[in-house]
């Protein structure tokens, strides 16, 4: 059963929508400041919430030797948790069987 018909005002917006991409869009990784300025207007136009992006910070510097050790760290999470993460997160190697010749692909 074929699905209803689309109005004739949206049939040019769903065929745009399907336009290829250009090679200069396909390498472009982010927007330029105009089409983010754009798309926020139309978020705001639309009534969602828009959220401006923190302004850039340089990272924070640690210092290694302030950092606890890895085991000290991994001894603060419960045990029954730390077998349930090996045991989902971790091979385990239980028995060994040979394998016919004729089973193996060569």
């Amino acid at each position: 059963m074929p699905g209803p018909a689309l109005p004739p005002a949206a049939a040019p917006a769903v065929a745009a929508e399907a336009a290829p991409v250009s090679p200069e869009e396909a390498t472009s990784a982010w927007p330029d400041e105009a089409a983010e300025s754009a798309f926020r207007a139309e978020a705001r136009e639309r009534g969602e919430t828009v959220v401006s992006p923190p302004a850039s910070e340089a990272p924070e510097v640690v210092d290694p030797k302030s950092l606890p050790s890895l085991d000290s760290l991994v001894q603060r999470i419960p045990a029954p948790v730390r077998e349930t993460l090996e045991d989902l997160f971790r091979a385990r190697f239980v028995k060994v069987d040979r394998v016919p010749a004729k089973s193996l692909k060569g």
